[in-house]
């Protein structure tokens, strides 16, 4: 993904300034989002993009990492968190695969709109448990491409074709679910706001026999 990252950056400014296409949608899964944190809560959010997400959940828990690989997008973010005097918040350029953490460190991690973005879900997914904390939350929200529209279908098939834009997935709900529960995530929560549009989902990382 980092060779890409140049597409990413060239759209930093124009992205930071388009509007939220489902308002409504989006508000509806940052509430259902932050009815999961806590105070005490330790947050990472991979494919962070400019930040607005981490930025709205600052004030309800105790610190988030939000990462991404495009330098310039983190460069917004960083601006966008100091106007808003997010100092709980913090910004690092990389992928999660690069991301040097102890495993089990992070309460919560975050992905919203990049799973099917990612050629290497599996390894990111067990990547993801091995980061939890045991009864940590992984908290996504993907477009299932796979399950719209052809006019979806054919978009992402566009973008893989072209080797200088990022590839999109035609991924499903089902393929999925499937990917979470082979990397022992178990899912609790899963919405839907309607067609063609990304599949809201909470996973948990089961809490070993073993553990005290």
């Amino acid at each position: 993904m980092m060779q890409r990252s140049w597409f990413w950056d060239r759209l930093a400014k124009r992205y930071a300034r388009m509007p939220i296409i489902d308002q409504a949608s989006y508000e509806t899964k940052m509430e259902k989002t932050r009815a999961l944190l806590r105070p005490d809560s330790r947050i990472l959010e991979f494919g962070c993009g400019t930040g607005s997400t981490a930025i709205l959940h600052a004030p309800h828990v105790a610190h988030i990492l939000a990462i991404d690989y495009s330098a310039r997008m983190l460069d917004i973010a960083r601006e966008k968190a100091r106007a808003a005097g997010a100092s709980n918040v913090s910004f690092a350029q990389g992928t999660l695969a690069e991301l040097e953490s102890p495993a089990g460190s992070w309460d919560v991690i975050l992905a919203m709109n990049i799973v099917h973005l990612l050629p290497d879900r599996a390894q990111t997914l067990t990547r993801v448990k091995e980061l939890l904390k045991p009864g940590g939350l992984f908290i996504s929200s993907t477009i299932c491409i796979g399950d719209g529209s052809w006019q979806m279908r054919a978009v992402a098939a566009l973008f893989r074709a072209l080797p200088l834009l990022p590839s999109v997935f035609s991924l499903t709900l089902s393929q999925l679910t499937a990917e979470l529960k082979h990397a022992e995530l178990e899912i609790e929560h899963c919405w839907s706001p309607g067609e063609n549009k990304a599949v809201f989902i909470v996973a948990r990382k089961r809490v070993s026999e073993t553990s005290p």
